[in-house]
C-alpha cells in the first residue's frame, strides 16, 4: 500500500459551517452597525435604535399587562432580543465570546444542534429575566445564548469525568467560576448586567445539550 491509498487523516472540525456565522455573528453586526450609523446621523435612521429596542427589545412587562406594538411581539421577542445590542463596546464582547465557544462546541455539534442549543439559550434567557428580574428596562444582548453556549459546552465536558465525586467537584468548580465571572461583571458594569438572562441561558443550554447527547445514544458523536 502506497501512501496515496492510506486514507487521510480525520481533522477535527474548528468552525461551524458559513451560514451559521453569517446569521449568529453577521447579522447582529450588521444590526448594530446600522443603529451606529443612524446615531452618528449618517444614514436617514435618526431614532432607529429607540425604534429598534421598543420592537426587538425584551420587554418583561409584555408578559404583565403592557399593551404590545404588535401582536407577536410578546413571542418573537424572546429571540429578537439576542439580535440587538446595547452599543458596539456590547457587541463586540458578545461576539468575540461567540467565536470562542463555537470553536469549543464545533466538534460535537451539528450545525441543527448549534442552532437548537442557541435557540433554545436565548429563550432561556428570556424566561430567566422575566421570572427573576425586578427592572421594567428593556433587555438586549446575545449573552443569554452564549451562557446556553457555555452550558452546553461544560455539559460536554463533564461527561468526559466518570460519575462521583470527580465529577461532583469539576461541577461546583465550574458553577463558582461562571458565577465569580457574572459578579466581576456585574461590578464592572456598575449593576447593569442581566443575570437573569445569564442563569435562564446556562440551564437551558445544559438541559438542551443533556437531551441532544441522550438522543445520539453511546458512543462518537461529531457533525
Amino acid at each position: 500500500m502506497t501512501a496515496q491509498d492510506l486514507p487521510m487523516p480525520h481533522r477535527p472540525r474548528l468552525w461551524l459551517p458559513l451560514p451559521l456565522l453569517v446569521v449568529f455573528l453577521g447579522l447582529p453586526a450588521l444590526i448594530e452597525l446600522l443603529l451606529i450609523a443612524g446615531d452618528l446621523g449618517w444614514l436617514p435612521l435618526r431614532g432607529v435604535r429607540s425604534l429598534a429596542y421598543q420592537n426587538g427589545a425584551f420587554w418583561a412587562g409584555l408578559l404583565d399587562n403592557w399593551r404590545p406594538n404588535y401582536a407577536a411581539q410578546p413571542w418573537l421577542m424572546f429571540l429578537t432580543y439576542s439580535f440587538l445590542h446595547a452599543g458596539f463596546g456590547h457587541l463586540v464582547g458578545n461576539m468575540v465570546a461567540l467565536v470562542v465557544l463555537m470553536q469549543l462546541v464545533a466538534r460535537r455539534l451539528t450545525a441543527w444542534s448549534f442552532t437548537a442549543v442557541y435557540l433554545i439559550s436565548a429563550i432561556g434567557g428570556g424566561l430567566g429575566f422575566a421570572l427573576l428580574g425586578q427592572a421594567v428596562n428593556p433587555m438586549v444582548g446575545a449573552s443569554g445564548a452564549l451562557f446556553g453556549i457555555a452550558g452546553a459546552w461544560k455539559w460536554i465536558d463533564w461527561q468526559r469525568v466518570a460519575s462521583g465525586p470527580a465529577r461532583a467537584w469539576m461541577i461546583l468548580r465550574d458553577i463558582a467560576l461562571l458565577s465569580l465571572l457574572n459578579l466581576v461583571i456585574w461590578v464592572t458594569e456598575g449593576g447593569a448586567l442581566a443575570w437573569e438572562a445569564h442563569l435562564g441561558g446556562f440551564l437551558a443550554g445544559l438541559a438542551a445539550m443533556a437531551v441532544l447527547d441522550r438522543r445520539a445514544g453511546p458512543g462518537p458523536r461529531g457533525g
